[in-house]
């Protein structure tokens, strides 16, 4: 049997504030883009340092408010320190000029924000977000505390 995988993995900084829309569907998406940067001494001890910049997307998962892209949109801001884990995507689309564009993107599926709030003392956690979002609001792991409904499920009318 043959199997694969498609994971993303990064830790990096916000390099603006997140673009959030929602589509004609009426469902809510956040764009943002996210910087890594490596650093490296070359063969003459100069040291070296190359930025990456990921675009990275992420979809709420129904209509309650509990989405990622409510997450971002809510507590995440440029400048920020965010862990990302989701999968690689290629796509392409034709620009207004009829030429033919490339985009790699990563679909975001959980966010764990890093670092204090900014003005905040360390500590602080008046007000500051939660520690890990999932993409599924019913996934373990995380502290849904603002968002009392996000472990409850969607259908009360359960066959057991």
């Amino acid at each position: 049997m043959s199997r694969s995988l498609n994971k993303v993995t990064l830790i990096g900084n916000l390099g603006n504030d997140p673009e959030i829309r929602t589509t004609t569907g009426g469902n809510k998406v956040a764009n943002f883009s996210l910087a890594t940067t490596r650093q490296w001494n070359s063969a003459s001890g100069e040291k070296q340092e190359k930025t990456e910049w990921h675009k990275c997307i992420a979809w709420n998962q129904g209509s309650r408010g509990t989405g990622l892209a409510d997450i971002v949109e809510r507590y995440v801001k440029k400048g920020d320190k965010l862990y990302v884990e989701g999968r690689i995507e290629y796509r392409q689309y034709q620009d207004k000029e009829n030429q033919t564009r490339y985009v790699t993107e990563i679909n975001v599926r959980e966010i764990l924000l890093l670092g204090g709030r900014a003005g905040g003392a360390a500590g602080d956690n008046e007000g500051a977000a939660p520690a890990r979002a999932k993409a599924a609001a019913g996934g373990k792991g995380g502290d849904f505390e603002e968002f009392p409904n996000a472990l409850e499920p969607e259908d009360d009318d359960l066959p057991f």
